[in-house]
């Protein structure tokens, strides 16, 4: 798979809870992909991707890594993305 829904993948990577939080947030417009805004949940994202998301209490930056068919716990979630806020270990 080399591509993924936004709204799919903003769920897989656990940064929302529900499939219908992340279509609404996209909606809402608080998603930028590569610096540009999204509203449409069904956008397509691929690898090296950079995502800017706009939650309640705070911004994250995160570069997209992969891709996976189903939701997993919070550490398959963290597997598909870089946080480039967060300096590396």
């Amino acid at each position: 798979m080399d591509r993924q829904r936004l709204d799919k993948w903003l769920w897989h990577a656990r940064i929302v809870k529900t499939r219908v939080d992340a279509a609404a947030l996209v909606a809402k417009g608080r998603v930028r992909i590569n610096g540009m805004r999204q509203t449409s949940p069904g956008h397509a994202v691929k690898a090296d991707d950079v995502l800017t998301i706009a939650l309640d209490s705070r911004v994250r930056v995160l570069k997209v890594t992969g891709f996976v068919d189903r939701r997993g716990d919070a550490a398959a979630g963290r597997a598909i993305y870089a946080d480039l806020q967060t300096p590396p270990e």
